[in-house]
């Protein structure tokens, strides 16, 4: 690589930038988050056109088309498909032009101790390529096109009819003990028979499927890609498959299906980061019915916002409503699912960034993360209502959380931090332990940063907390156990990568602990590049012993795990 240009080094001295940290290169961290929280975002794929800026630096129509894949490909998963910030601070022209383009070159290519990659210095980027991302986005970001029902309908596809489907289970599967797998850079997911430990299965999907959920029946289960994606696979076939398809919109991460009495399997429901929207379909065919904008004004400033991408989406048990939580507004929509032509939405205010989340104990209560405001938002799914604002770490990531019952404080909701060692518990139970209730009662520590998902289960006594995006290796592969009789002791560490006799170098990173139905093994993806070996380490929950190792060379880059049962009954 070059060496930097004078004006570089003298801009970062004069905005006082700690070179010698930038200078370190990406670190492991860094790689990760952008592959699994931002990475490639699937909008920069399609057809948008220049809108050029007179006060911004002239770029040619080649040079815009670079620059935009670029910041499609690295930065649009943190700041936003219109560049008005999420994780990533705003980049809009009305900030950008008046930085000028040497200044922000110096933040390309460095980066920040807030989490903005060093695009250069780490060799991602040449010189010629962060200048030109500087020009860029000081130029009126481009809009991606719409993507409305007749959109829908013509990626939509009912591969096997609901009539010429099985009237009964025609396969000897224990199903509810089937894991589906995330195979993230195959666009597939595994099928793994958690009785046999081997493959039913590998069912091409759309991109980097983000979350599995299972249909209230226990019968269909719904896959959806950053893409947008759906496969609705049919666990009755013979070999378990996907009967109907859909794509409904540019990029997603959510879906979920109708559970209320009377309603079970009737609708399916998905949330887009673009267009900010989320879309209503039939549960047995995923023909599209209704689509609702989310574009609205923010909680706190009420400022308009044009890019509100839907987050996590869950199924109230109390209620025939889906529980829709909207990122950048910070709103939370209570969507009554029972008439689609006169919908009716309860808007609950809580705190901007909503982002991953699961329920109480009870089902009551959702605990959603609003990640980069540092607060956890209680949902009340019974009062359809704000029950708390809890302040928590830096950056808290639970997945869906961990519940399970506190020697003191009664039942606690925990999660993990991006951001730092906390492991927060929250107190659940305002019944009978109202002092606690909605409250962080205790904090633990853990390993370190990095951590994206915590586990336990009703019959373990055992939590078990990983670090995947944390930079020191020895952390990110492998997972923090404590005992939840005895949470003062601190915790145990399992070395899960080890464990997993790999042969390569690859990353190994351990991520998503996830029960089997019995409750008595815990599986660990460990997560290395596509190029490299990855497995599946099963541990015994009641040794912390390792039980089995599965590996296959179909097992490419395997993250999220979701058991069937837990996932029917949000066992977590």
């Amino acid at each position: 690589m070059k060496m930097m240009k004078p004006t570089y080094l003298a801009l970062a001295m004069a905005a006082a930038l700690p070179l010698a940290v930038f200078a370190q290169g990406d670190t492991p961290s860094n790689k990760i988050e952008k592959e699994f929280q931002a990475g490639t975002s699937p909008v920069g794929q399609e057809l948008m056109h220049q809108s050029p800026n007179p006060k911004a630096p002239p770029m040619t129509e080649e040079e815009f088309g670079k620059a935009r894949n670029m910041y499609f490909e690295r930065c649009a998963g943190c700041h936003g498909v219109l560049r008005k910030g999420a994780t990533g601070k705003p980049l809009t022209p009305d900030i950008t032009v008046g930085k000028g383009t040497d200044y922000l070159k110096v933040f390309i290519a460095y980066g920040s101790p807030a989490g903005m990659p060093n695009w250069l210095t780490s060799g991602e980027l040449n010189e010629k390529e962060v200048d030109m991302l500087a020009r860029y986005v000081q130029h009126e970001p481009p809009m991606p096109p719409e993507f409305g029902i007749e959109d829908m309908k013509k990626t939509w596809k009912v591969i096997i009819p609901p009539e010429k489907r099985p009237t009964k289970k025609m396969n000897n599967y224990n199903i509810e003990n089937i894991f589906s797998t995330t195979l993230r850079d195959t666009g597939e997911v595994a099928l793994i028979d958690g009785d046999t430990k081997k493959i039913i299965n590998i069912v091409k999907t759309g991109y980097a499927v983000h979350i599995s959920r299972t249909s209230a029946s226990g019968r269909y289960l719904f896959v959806i890609g950053r893409d947008a994606k759906i496969n609705m696979i049919d666990l009755w076939m013979e070999k378990p498959d996907t009967v109907a398809e859909i794509r409904v919109g540019l990029e997603a991460r959510s879906v979920e299906t109708s559970k209320f009495k009377g309603y079970v399997d009737k609708l399916a429901i998905a949330g887009t980061y673009w267009p900010p929207q989320f879309t209503i379909m039939n549960g047995d065919t995923l023909e599209p019915q209704k689509i609702v904008s989310t574009r609205g004004n923010t909680v706190d400033t009420q400022e308009y916002h044009p890019e509100p991408r839907v987050a996590s989406i869950v199924a109230s048990h109390f209620r025939p409503e889906f529980v829709v939580n909207v990122k950048e507004t910070g709103k939370t929509l209570m969507v009554d699912y029972r008439d689609l032509n006169a919908l009716k939405m309860t808007e609950i205010g809580s705190a901007r960034y909503l982002h991953d989340g699961g329920w109480d104990s009870s089902k009551r209560y959702f605990l959603v993360a609003a990640n980069n405001s540092n607060k956890i938002a209680v949902i009340d799914a019974k009062e359809d209502k704000l029950a708390a604002l809890v302040n928590v770490s830096k950056i808290p990531h639970p997945g869906r959380g961990a519940n399970f019952v506190h020697p003191k404080f009664g039942p606690v909701w925990a999660t993990g931090h991006l951001g730092d060692e906390a492991i927060s518990l929250i107190g659940t139970d305002p019944a009978k332990n109202k002092q606690y209730a909605f409250k962080e009662v205790a904090q633990l520590k853990g390993q370190g940063g990095g951590s994206l998902f915590i586990k336990t289960h009703p019959k373990s006594t055992n939590l078990y907390v990983d670090t995947t995006l944390n930079p020191d290796a020895a952390i990110s592969q492998s997972v923090a156990v404590f005992d939840i009789k005895n949470l003062d002791k601190g915790f145990k560490v399992l070395p899960i990568a080890e464990w997993a006799g790999l042969k390569d170098d690859g990353a190994k990173r351990i991520v998503q602990p996830e029960y089997n139905k019995a409750g008595d093994e815990v599986w660990f993806s460990v997560w290395s590049a596509k190029n490299k070996e990855s497995a599946i380490v099963i541990v015994d929950d009641k040794t912390l012993k390792l039980k089995a190792v599965i590996k296959d060379p179909r097992l490419i880059t395997p993250t999220g795990k979701f058991n069937v049962y837990n996932t029917v009954h949000d066992v977590y």
